[in-house]
């Protein structure tokens, strides 16, 4: 089975990180660049009745990519609606988008698609949820419902977008819930930095004996097997200037996780306020 690169991205509504200027061209020649099988994309601007060039934007970035598209249109204004959307490189046999509001102020979905990669049907859901926690952990037990409803155990399931969680309090209902690794957790190079890290507190502690014991104390050890991914934390992806809060993720079950990554630096700090993730995944 081929590698298949993974982006989410939350797009701003098409406009650069300050919103002072639409980046939607920009973000098209960057996200072709890219190459990306499966996109999984937030703040969409499915209707823009102001500013064509800003109208319907997954139907103009699936043209550029020369791929499908779902869209699932969450808040509706006046000129303008926006919500999330799913592009596929692969068939979209099946989509469908869940209002999973917690009020009024905050219109949220959830947008569920089924691409047929090969033999394989693989479950693609994207998420943003809301801003305040209460509203989020509502969201995640609606989301949890759905798959255990909808999703069998035997197919393959990625989650990506914007989760708002800037606590990783919503990390251990994944995990422990639904058995999902977060890709960086997974990716070679996250266990790498574990290791590397655990290598250089022994060096200290040979070196500074004289030192506080509490100070360098040695770094937990892994658990055995799998398990050992779920310890790294998601990485820094807002704001895209200067990237200090864990908002964006891309949850996965049933892959190999070959790599992965953040866009920071030009061009993408000006694209948008958030920083795209990038993840190589295999099907065995």
């Amino acid at each position: 089975m081929p590698v298949m690169r993974i982006v989410s991205y939350n797009i701003h509504k098409g406009r650069s990180a300050s919103g002072g200027r639409e980046s939607l061209a920009d973000l098209r020649l960057g996200l072709y660049g890219l190459r990306p099988d499966l996109l999984f994309l937030q703040e969409v601007q499915g209707r823009n009745q102001m500013h064509s060039s800003l109208d319907a934007q997954h139907e103009s970035l699936a043209a550029a990519l020369h791929m499908q598209a779902a869209y699932g249109c969450n808040a509706v204004r006046a000129a303008t609606d926006h919500g999330n959307a799913l592009l596929s490189r692969y068939p979209i046999l099946y989509y469908e988008n869940q209002d999973i509001s917690d009020h009024r102020l905050e219109q949220r979905g959830l947008l569920h698609g089924v691409v047929q990669v090969g033999d394989a049907h693989v479950h693609c859901l994207v998420v943003h949820l809301g801003l305040l926690a209460g509203g989020r952990s509502r969201q995640v037990y609606a989301l949890v419902d759905r798959i255990r409803r909808l999703v069998p155990d035997s197919e393959p399931l990625l989650i990506a977008g914007d989760f708002n969680d800037w606590n990783n309090r919503l990390a251990p209902l994944f995990v422990q819930q639904l058995g999902l690794v977060e890709v960086f957790a997974a990716a070679p190079q996250g266990l790498d930095e574990v290791y590397r890290l655990r290598h250089r507190v022994a060096q200290l502690r040979q070196r500074m004996p004289w030192f506080p014991g509490q100070i360098l104390r040695p770094l937990p050890a892994l658990p055995a097997g799998g398990l050992a991914a779920r310890l790294m934390p998601p990485p820094r992806t807002f704001p895209a200037m200067f990237p200090w809060l864990r908002l964006d993720r891309i949850y996965q079950r049933g892959f190999a996780v070959r790599r992965a990554r953040v866009l920071h630096g030009a061009p993408w700090k000006k694209l948008s306020d958030h920083a795209p993730l990038v993840a190589e995944l295999e099907l065995p």
